[in-house]
């Protein structure tokens, strides 16, 4: 469920009506994260550096720094919100049209989806429990668009707890995921960390033996191994049973109604072209 609702999700952070709904309130779109930082954090309200970096994670604390809260200098986390629907209901109708939005198959999806966010337990899981509290809008699109939100953080939220537990710090979080071929590793500097930062969350990796070191005979240096690639899936696993609640409410029969209504929107958003081939997530290849 969460390979099928997470493009209807982060269409948001690249789309061209999100950037222009972005550059109206005033954002610099000659880059993305300005956007990205103040769309996805809006729902904590006026949050600082230290508070959204410890709800993203595996962002470098100076990347975040560099737009928050200065997101909230641009514009107040309400009219974000509010830009971040039009920017959302631009993009669907643009993306699956008129009909589409309109059809009762549309709206059946988004009240299963509606349905199974509700169910969401949101203990400990604070993005998640920031956009809970948001009214539902009316549209069955943006109710659609806003249950997926809720499931994403919710599940993210519980990764990050499988991540600590596993007792990985964020950037080394980001430096297993790419010794265990979820992304190239050029796919991570996105995060913000500097090479000195992640080649030493290689070498506290490789000291627990969950990478190669630098200098292994017969492997590459940063490559997991076998205890690496366990422990990852470890934190997989127990991510998908933190995550598990809400489709376990909904019920597996109307759970698979909803993948097989969500089957063309997500076609059409991956066959865009708008989402990133490679991405920092592992969507389709964890």
């Amino acid at each position: 469920m969460w390979h099928l609702l997470e493009p209807l999700h982060a269409v948001l952070y690249y789309s061209p009506e999100a950037f222009d709904e972005a550059a109206a309130l005033g954002y610099d779109v000659s880059e993305r994260w300005p956007s990205y930082f103040a769309w996805r954090a809006a729902a904590l309200g006026p949050a600082g550096a230290e508070r959204v970096a410890s709800a993203f994670y595996s962002f470098s604390p100076a990347t975040v720094a560099r737009y928050v809260p200065a997101a909230w200098d641009v514009a107040a986390p309400a009219d974000v919100l509010a830009a971040r629907l039009r920017a959302v209901d631009r993009t669907y109708r643009t993306l699956l049209g008129d009909d589409v939005l309109a059809s009762p198959e549309l709206a059946e999806a988004a009240a299963l989806a509606r349905r199974a966010a509700e169910a969401a337990p949101l203990a400990g899981r604070a993005l998640a429990a920031a956009h809970a509290e948001l009214p539902w809008p009316e549209a069955p699109h943006l109710v659609l668009w806003q249950a997926a939100t809720v499931l994403r953080e919710q599940r993210g939220d519980g990764h990050l707890v499988a991540l600590a537990a596993a007792g990985l710090d964020p950037v080394e979080s980001l430096a297993s995921f790419a010794a265990v071929g979820a992304a190239a590793e050029a796919t991570f500097a996105s995060r913000g960390w500097s090479a000195a930062e992640w080649a030493a969350a290689r070498e506290r990796l490789a000291a627990r033996g969950l990478v190669h070191p630098d200098g292994a005979a017969d492997a590459e240096a940063g490559t997991a191994t076998d205890a690496g690639r366990a422990l990852r899936a470890d934190v997989e696993r127990r991510t998908d049973e933190l995550a598990a609640a809400p489709w376990a409410a909904l019920g597996s029969e109307a759970t698979d109604r909803l993948a097989e209504l969500l089957g063309g929107p997500w076609l059409t958003v991956v066959g865009s072209g708008l989402l990133p081939s490679e991405n920092t997530l592992g969507i389709g290849k964890v």
